[in-house]
């Protein structure tokens, strides 16, 4: 089974609370993927929502996890998925928010550092560092704002006009690694806009 599956897990903090949060655009990635897959998400003994399916008939399995536990916990979830789903680290697409990316852009990459962030600390911690990212940028925050309170904050007015497409081209990233591998969706992602 773990041959043709991949683990794609949008990083948030649950409930409503946080649901339209900077720090939970990897979440609003995993519904977009959700929706296209035609099914809806269901509790998972991992601690997880996580909704399943392929694309087209025969193509690769995809399962789309969120995670029940805040942000700073998400590694354990995420381990006890990959060990439920008998995946590697390197079957594993992980969607999270980025400050050192402008709004509006997404880095594609494999390994590095967590960069401060707390929900990839813990998955690096609880499995592996050596694991696909989708960056979607969320910016700095402006002035003096701490970035702990800037990230937990809705996005703006102008964002959330932009969001839909941002979250439409995160989801079509995860697809483009699915599909055709990192490099391939890299040079795709990373080609200027024209």
């Amino acid at each position: 089974m773990a041959a043709d599956t991949w683990l794609v897990v949008g990083l948030g903090n649950p409930g409503s609370g946080y649901a339209n949060t900077r720090h939970n655009v990897g979440q609003m990635v995993a519904d977009e993927l959700a929706r296209r897959l035609g099914t809806k998400f269901s509790r998972h003994k991992a601690h997880a929502l996580v909704a399943e399916g392929r694309m087209v008939p025969g193509g690769p399995k995809i399962v789309v996890a969120k995670s029940m536990s805040y942000m700073n916990t998400s590694g354990g979830p995420v381990a006890a998925l990959l060990a439920y789903y008998s995946l590697d680290v390197d079957r594993l697409i992980v969607v999270h928010d980025e400050l050192d990316i402008p709004f509006d852009t997404l880095k594609l990459k494999t390994g590095g550092g967590h960069g401060g962030h707390n929900g990839l600390r813990d998955i690096g911690k609880a499995a592996s560092a050596d694991f696909t990212r989708v960056r979607v940028g969320i910016g700095r925050p402006p002035g003096r704002q701490d970035a702990a309170d800037y990230v937990l904050r809705p996005f703006g007015a102008d964002e959330r006009s932009a969001l839909p497409s941002v979250i439409a081209d995160a989801a079509d990233a995860v697809m483009l690694i699915v599909d055709d591998g990192l490099v391939a969706a890299q040079q795709k992602v990373h080609a200027p806009r024209t």
